[in-house]
């Protein structure tokens, strides 16, 4: 199979198309502009639209409107574009329209800069938007798997009628690496839940307003049972040297391919460390990390942000282990020697020594 050398930012667009995107809507944002360049190309050329938003607010309000007629839409952004989003982003959850959203993640809050952090977790995995909803949330941690999270993402937005966030980071986004594509190209199938103005005329209501208390608790009830089973269905994770790790890592994105490097430099010193990576962090491995606190005698959550993803992982593991934080904020990335300092350091601490 033929391989193609590009950034995550660009294999996240040749997923999308080869997983049947139809429309992609957006403005560009440092560190995803490549995302809304590739589409302006390479939609086009495919016979798929492209179009440029004035702001972030219309980009999503256009694919508001492109999924409930029955398109695969898709748009990217990082986080000060994703907040402007947040309120579209509630209305497609409450009328469950199935759409595809990157955020490449840049420090903040606020402006911030261009530098990669991780603090976008929150906002994305537990709730983007108002009100009691949630989305799929997928983790890529190469270029490739930008590439292989598009290309499944319109499926599994259709199967749950959800949003499927592809949560990366600045790194990730921007990494240049060898990356084959799909052989088979996915069709977009008719739905007919969707609005339609062909001969069928179809008129379907879709609508995210519920003048009714019941009606509204109702439809509350169903989202959630909708998410329960994304939870006992999708979950997806990785396992590095786990068997015999006495401490595990978990990390997603680039910290993930930093604890990979980390996991091995401290087994060549005789440190038996293992990780785990979410691949989906909505829904989330707990009930993987749950059996792993068994047996390992300290949990380290790696990340890029003031540790967001550490709350997930202290519930999960409900106190059996100690779970450190080793984090960084502001867009400083850690070197793998870092990393290793950190846990020899919490090693010659003593036992039960907590970040």
């Amino acid at each position: 199979m033929a391989q193609h050398l590009l950034k995550g930012n660009e294999a996240v667009i040749y997923g999308a198309l080869l997983g049947g995107a139809t429309h992609y809507f957006g403005y560009p944002i440092t560190p995803a502009s490549e995302i809304a360049h590739a589409a302006a190309d390479l939609f086009p050329r495919c016979g798929r639209q492209f179009l440029q938003a004035e702001c972030e607010v219309s980009s999503i309000s256009m694919l508001y409107g492109a999924a409930a007629a029955g398109a695969r839409a898709i748009t990217g952004s990082s986080g000060p574009g994703l907040s402007l989003m947040a309120e579209g982003l509630s209305y497609l959850a409450a009328c469950e329209l199935p759409s595809v959203v990157v955020d490449v993640q840049r420090a903040g809050p606020g402006l911030g800069y261009i530098w990669p952090e991780q603090a976008d977790y929150n906002f994305i995995v537990h709730g983007a938007g108002h009100g009691s909803q949630s989305g799929v949330v997928l983790a890529p941690n190469s270029a490739q798997e930008m590439c292989d999270c598009a290309y499944r993402a319109f499926a599994l937005a259709e199967r749950y009628r959800c949003t499927v966030f592809i949560l990366a980071d600045a790194y990730i986004g921007q990494i240049m690496e060898p990356v084959e594509l799909p052989v088979t190209l996915q069709a977009n199938p008719v739905k007919e839940w969707a609005l339609s103005g062909d001969a069928a005329g179809r008129g379907n209501l879709i609508t995210s307003i519920f003048m009714k208390v019941e009606e509204l608790e109702e439809r509350n009830r169903l989202l959630q049972e909708k998410y329960q089973r994304m939870a006992e269905e999708i979950v997806d994770f990785e396992e590095v040297e786990t068997a015999d790790a006495d401490y595990l890592f978990v990390a997603y994105g680039i910290s993930s391919r930093l604890c990979h490097s980390a996991l091995h430099e401290l087994r060549r010193k005789g440190i038996r460390a293992g990780m785990l990576r979410p691949k989906t962090l909505f829904p989330f491995p707990g009930k993987r990390l749950q059996e792993l606190a068994g047996q390992v005698a300290k949990i380290a959550v790696v990340e890029l942000s003031s540790g967001q993803m550490v709350r997930d992982v202290r519930l999960a593991v409900a106190g059996r282990v100690p779970v450190e934080l080793y984090n960084w904020m502001g867009g400083r990335v850690p070197s793998t020697t870092e990393i290793v300092q950190r846990l020899e350091d919490s090693l010659a601490a003593g036992p039960g020594r907590s970040r």
